[in-house]
């Protein structure tokens, strides 16, 4: 049996059929949230202590630690790290395909 192989586009989300600008989008909003999970995770703290550092209820930090991606913004993610005292840099690349002018 021949198995058929993709190669991936570095991207998950655009693998599974996202179009390119909503996956990137996801990707940065998936990277930040891993990141905050992470610093959560790291100072074992309650949830609830949690949610008054972050300024957002604890069931918002409970579908924070449970990957809930689809209920935060980028900015919302940004705000939430820079209140951990982490700051975020952004950096941009062109990418290895070329925009299609019309």
């Amino acid at each position: 049996m021949k198995v058929k192989v993709t190669r991936s586009t570095g991207n998950v989300f655009e693998d599974v059929g996202f179009s390119p600008e909503e996956a990137e989008n996801l990707k940065i909003r998936a990277d930040l949230l891993i990141d905050l999970h992470e610093a959560l995770s790291k100072r074992r703290m309650k949830q609830s202590d949690a949610a008054k550092i972050l300024g957002v209820t604890q069931p918002r930090v409970s579908d924070l630690m449970r990957g809930r991606i689809e209920l935060f913004s980028i900015d919302t993610l940004v705000n939430m790290l820079a209140r951990l005292g982490i700051k975020v840099k952004v950096t941009v690349k062109a990418s290895r395909r070329r925009a299609k002018i019309a």
